[in-house]
């Protein structure tokens, strides 16, 4: 069973004869598909016998057994043959399509062939990229779980380090923030201000309090400095008298 299954799985292959594709027409076809080399063709068949008792394809109708028939056609490029089991003259069980495009024979899959083969497509997609997730994957009991992508750090170094140049300002772009600057400062005056580099920023209003000293201050200076000049008179004494000439 088996041995069978493996021999009428032709889905793989695919079978030409040169010869026949410029007389190919949909008389002819039954007896191309009917040829020895081709392999997806039963010689046990009932087309077989109608053909060596030189009947018409007529008394198919009238045996029981394995047939094909031509299902459809389109000249000259497309011909569509059936395999199928003839149990009455009016019952019958289908059991493979062929088509012929441009002389080539093809087996039709069935549905459970097109949609295993589709699972199968999908689920080697998915169990491929899961194996190169895990790839990427790294862990350690102190870090935990994180991503190690070589190819960003392969790109990144071949990548050359690009410097923007930076374009030089205008003279009319000076000027102008220059004065934008000049306008903020005079409608918005600094509160602080930072007389030496490291040190402690100052409020302003402290700063022209000390600038600014008071009359109080000016007029205690005043006499100490005329305090100071008396003291200095009395400790040198009267002046020395001139002699007199006569």
């Amino acid at each position: 069973m088996a041995a069978v299954d493996i021999q009428d799985n032709l889905l793989g292959i695919s079978w030409v004869d040169s010869t026949w594709i410029p007389i190919l027409n949909s008389g002819s076809v039954l007896d191309y598909f009917s040829e020895r080399s081709n392999p997806f063709y039963n010689r046990t068949c009932n087309n077989e016998v109608v053909k060596m008792q030189r009947l018409t394809l007529e008394h198919l109708n009238q045996m029981v057994g394995v047939e094909y028939i031509l299902l459809h056609a389109q000249e000259p490029i497309l011909f569509i043959i059936r395999k199928q089991q003839r149990q009455s003259p009016t019952q019958v069980i289908p059991l493979a399509d062929y088509y012929i495009i441009a002389g080539v024979i093809y087996q039709a899959p069935d549905l459970a062939s097109v949609i295993n083969s589709r699972v199968l497509t999908a689920v080697h997609g998915i169990q491929s990229a899961f194996d190169e997730a895990m790839s990427y994957c790294r862990y350690h009991p102190s870090k935990g779980y994180w991503w190690h992508f070589k190819d960003h750090e392969e790109q990144e170094k071949v990548k050359p380090e690009t410097k923007r140049k930076e374009e030089p300002i205008s003279i009319f772009q000076r000027q102008r923030v220059d004065a934008l600057l000049l306008d903020l400062r005079q409608k918005f005056p600094p509160k602080f201000v930072q007389q030496k580099s490291g040190e402690k920023p100052v409020p302003v209003d402290q700063t022209k309090k000390e600038a600014e000293p008071t009359a109080e201050t000016v007029k205690s200076d005043e006499k100490e400095t005329t305090k100071n000049i008396q003291q200095a008179v009395s400790t040198e004494g009267p002046p020395a008298k001139r002699m007199r000439l006569q």
